[in-house]
């Protein structure tokens, strides 16, 4: 049986960046290939990044992606990479946009895969299965391809399949066991969700087992808006044995040699199947010889407890949407709750301490703690700190306007945002805010106020989380030596607006272990009233809380984009009308 070293590059492409990403799969066909690769594959439509959305309409993008996957193939050969075979994701199109008065049926753009070889695409696969749930919406861009496309590289009949291919049983993995392929390339762009991971590899399994040969499945890492893509690549056999699995959120390249069962008979050319495909099967005639000496193998990474790996997703994302936008700098109100410093202390270990700037914003209903509270983080994390007095302010507006009772505490909350976006403008900061999953589902947020910026690091994370994620932070930075970030007095005081003299969260909302697994089951779980109280909640909290849900469409439709890490995001994942009448008690 031949020996293939494969190679996965588990990379982080930038959307549009068609030079940078092709830069980037240069450089890192370099490292395969010094590694001894035989077959490079990099994840899906890296050359354009993913997803690409409405990008896609635009002939000149398509026009752009084509050009530069054959510039690509070139360039690789011109590196004296030419007879490695590597695989990488584009965008193509074999006609129209869909939505165009010129559309074709069948034909249009391609979420597509290309084996680049000697210089030349030398054979291309359109992906078969389109995702048209939660955040994707590819069957409003793509149109369906109907042939798995197979390589014969090294000996081996290498299958191309793209993501959602792999999802979905039937399609091209029954068709690669028809075609007796020797391994299956599975190129990604999955996004994080918690416990995907877990969900990831005994499908992986399944899909190996349906193919009758080994997967390699490479996924990319990176944040793009409100997703992140963790890596998580690997390499599984038809009878489930994990081989070798790369760590998550870093990029890294997985070498791994892999036994496989050496090709058929078979011609290469186009020959019909069962299922609605077709076989259409081309030859690589030459490819790096088999390296000598010892064996690569790319190990087995041990997966994360869950809070490490929310932290990780939540740190790579907000990092990637600063830099990749090129802001230089952050700025937060740091109150001296929970959210604001976790927040904080996500911004620091996404960017150091000198690009973010924490300001407190007291009023008179500020506490001396959390004043005190705000002032420690800042030491404990080395950002910029900075206080900045609102009380003045809000006298002024009182002064020329006639407010009270909510309508001032909302005040409050807006002059913070003005200030903090004046700093902004002034200092070329991005405005991060602060408001968790659990307030910004029942709307305890004030629009322009509090809710003010441009990114929100926690807006997937419920209340409950934000501090198990603070305790867990606390746990590892003491693990390792290094001072806690968050201060203590943070994460056990009971959680405040600080608007009004005493005010506590629980004024207005119950207890957030009452109220977290009632959201969680309405929001993420999409159950109704009756599923809710069946589960055992209260109905009169049950009934509160979902009217406080279903009001709240407004705010959540103006807020800022932030990491999804849930099965059911606010925004991508969660449409509902703003105007709607129905509510779940009738």
């Amino acid at each position: 049986m031949p020996t293939l070293r494969l190679a996965l590059c588990q990379v982080n492409p930038t959307v549009g960046d068609t030079v940078g990403n092709a830069e980037l799969i240069r450089a890192w066909t370099r490292r395969a290939a010094d590694a001894g690769a035989q077959l490079v594959a990099f994840p899906e439509m890296t050359l354009t990044g993913y997803p690409v959305e409405d990008l896609v309409f635009r002939r000149s993008f398509v026009a752009a992606s084509q050009a530069a996957v054959r510039q690509l193939a070139a360039d690789l050969a011109a590196d004296g990479l030419g007879d490695l075979p590597v695989v990488v994701g584009y965008l193509d199109a074999d006609g129209p946009p869909q939505v165009s008065g010129d559309a074709q049926p069948g034909r249009g753009a391609r979420n597509a895969a290309a084996l680049l070889h000697r210089g030349e695409v030398v054979a291309t696969y359109f992906k078969h299965h389109l995702p048209n749930y939660g955040v994707f919406d590819e069957d409003r861009y793509f149109v369906p391809g109907d042939t798995l496309t197979v390589v014969r590289v090294g000996g081996v009949d290498v299958a191309l399949t793209i993501c959602e291919d792999l999802w979905q049983a039937g399609g091209p993995f029954a068709v690669a066991r028809q075609a007796g392929v020797g391994l299956v390339v599975n190129i990604n762009g999955s996004p994080y969700e918690l416990n995907k991971d877990d969900v990831r590899l005994p499908l992986v399994r399944r899909r190996a087992a349906e193919a009758g040969a080994p997967i390699a499945y490479v996924n990319m890492v990176g944040g793009q808006d409100e997703l992140v893509f963790e890596g998580d690549s690997m390499v599984v056999t038809p009878d489930g044995k994990l081989l070798t699995r790369a760590p998550q959120f870093v990029e890294h390249l997985l070498v791994h040699d892999v036994e496989l069962a050496g090709a058929g008979p078979h011609a290469a050319d186009t020959e019909d199947l069962a299922d609605g495909m077709r076989v259409l099967r081309r030859t690589v005639e030459v490819v790096p010889a088999a390296p000598t000496g010892p064996a690569a193998d790319g190990g087995l990474m041990a997966p994360v407890a869950d809070e490490a790996e929310v932290w990780q997703a939540l740190v790579l994302g907000l990092r990637d949407y600063v830099n990749k936008n090129r802001f230089p700098s952050v700025v937060l109100g740091l109150s001296g709750g929970i959210d604001s410093a976790v927040v904080a202390a996500l911004a620091v270990d996404a960017l150091g301490p000198r690009r973010v700037v924490g300001v407190s914003l007291p009023s008179q209903h500020s506490s001396e703690h959390s004043r005190t509270d705000a002032e420690d983080l800042a030491k404990r994390t080395g950002l910029d700190y900075r206080v900045e007095p609102i009380q003045p302010m809000v006298d002024t507006f009182l002064a020329n306007i006639s407010l009270s009772g909510v309508a001032v505490e909302n005040l409050q909350a807006r002059v913070r945002g003005v200030i903090l976006m004046a700093l902004s403008n002034q200092e070329g900061h991005l405005v991060l805010t602060t408001g968790n999953k659990s307030e910004l589902a029942v709307g305890y947020s004030t629009l322009y106020g509090d809710s003010v910026g441009g990114f929100n690091p926690v807006k997937d994370v419920w209340k409950t989380l934000v501090w198990r994620l603070a305790k867990w932070r606390n746990a590892d930075a003491a693990r390792r030596g290094e001072t806690p970030p968050i201060p203590e007095n943070s994460i056990g005081k009971p959680p405040s607006a600080e608007l009004s003299p005493g005010q506590l969260d629980s004024d207005s909302l119950p207890d957030y272990d009452v109220l977290d697994p009632i959201l969680i089951g309405y929001v993420d779980g999409d159950l109704g009233r009756a599923g809710l109280v069946e589960s055992g909640h209260d109905p009169a909290v049950v009934d509160r809380v979902l009217r406080l849900v279903d009001t709240a469409e407004y705010k959540r439709r103006q807020s800022a984009p932030g990491t999804k890490i849930s099965m059911k995001a606010f925004g991508r994942d969660r449409r509902l009308p703003v105007t709607n009448r129905w509510r779940e008690d009738g």
